[in-house]
């Protein structure tokens, strides 16, 4: 297992440890969302409230228009939002300047996408550096952490092929990959097993356990498969823009999908 140094933003000091304090990387606490066109307003988001602790790999489901998207957007400082709180990694949103959005944006975030967003012209690794290529702070300490990247999630093999020339597991483990290279607070997952076959949709959820397990990584991430949100330690259900419930996982991991499966049902039931 490769040999990371964890930022200091994401580990506890002795004194909170013995306390047996948990850091909360993400609050979102009584957040409204709505749009308007002409003079109609739309509610998507109704109050939402929840925090994702350091080290944790979160889920949210729900079906569509539960305002899990908008959600995303929120926290990912992509559109603003009517009212509530949205903390991360101690600072509020909703106190910066635009200029500070993106700096949060680019440099404390980790984004995985559903179609990947890799560059067709740049090789694997090269995918790996771009958010350190675009600030332009390709050091030494940035080329050794894409290396053992390559390595955690068993890409090493293709470090100098191009998107077009693997597979679509091996294009998202690539970017998952990418969203570490920052060392960012939290990594944001939208839908990052939607355009996969059950294996590859394992070997990437495995490798967001990798990086939680060796770099203390904190994972949220929005999807519709009850099997990629079954390795996750919390679900969060949305429904018409409110948190319908959350579930904790205490069992192994097919239990724990089949109380997903459960609980989906008797959402889906409380429609009629």
């Amino acid at each position: 297992m490769a040999d990371f140094t964890v930022p200091s933003y994401v580990l506890l000091s002795p004194v909170e440890k013995k306390k047996g304090k948990v850091t909360q990387m993400l609050y979102v606490k009584d957040l409204h969302k709505s749009y308007r066109s002409g003079k109609n307003v739309y509610p998507v988001l109704k109050g939402v409230s929840f925090h994702v602790a350091q080290g944790e790999f979160v889920a949210v489901m729900g079906p569509s228009g539960s305002g899990k998207s908008t959600l995303l957007n929120c926290i990912s400082c992509y559109i603003p939002f009517d009212e509530g709180t949205i903390t991360l990694g101690g600072i509020k949103l909703s106190e910066l300047s635009e200029h500070d959005l993106a700096k949060v944006r680019n440099e404390k975030l980790g984004f995985v996408f559903q179609d990947f967003m890799l560059l067709d012209g740049l090789t694997v690794r090269d995918n790996i550096l771009v958010p350190r290529i675009i600030h332009g702070r390709v050091g030494q300490k940035a080329e050794e952490l894409a290396d053992r990247l390559l390595t955690l999630f068993s890409i090493d093999h293709i470090r100098d092929k191009y998107p077009s020339d693997i597979s679509g597991g091996e294009k998202q483990r690539t970017a998952v990959a990418r969203s570490l290279i920052n060392m960012p607070l939290i990594i944001l997952a939208d839908e990052p097993t939607g355009n996969l076959d059950s294996k590859s949709s394992r070997a990437v959820i495995e490798s967001f356990e990798n990086a939680r397990t060796t770099m203390n990584a904190t994972v949220f991430m929005v999807t519709h498969d009850s099997f990629s949100a079954s390795y996750c330690d919390r679900v969060i259900l949305m429904k018409d823009g409110s948190v319908y419930r959350q579930l904790e996982r205490k069992s192994d991991r097919k239990e724990f999908q089949d109380q997903l499966l459960d609980a989906i049902k008797e959402m889906s039931g409380d429609e009629k």
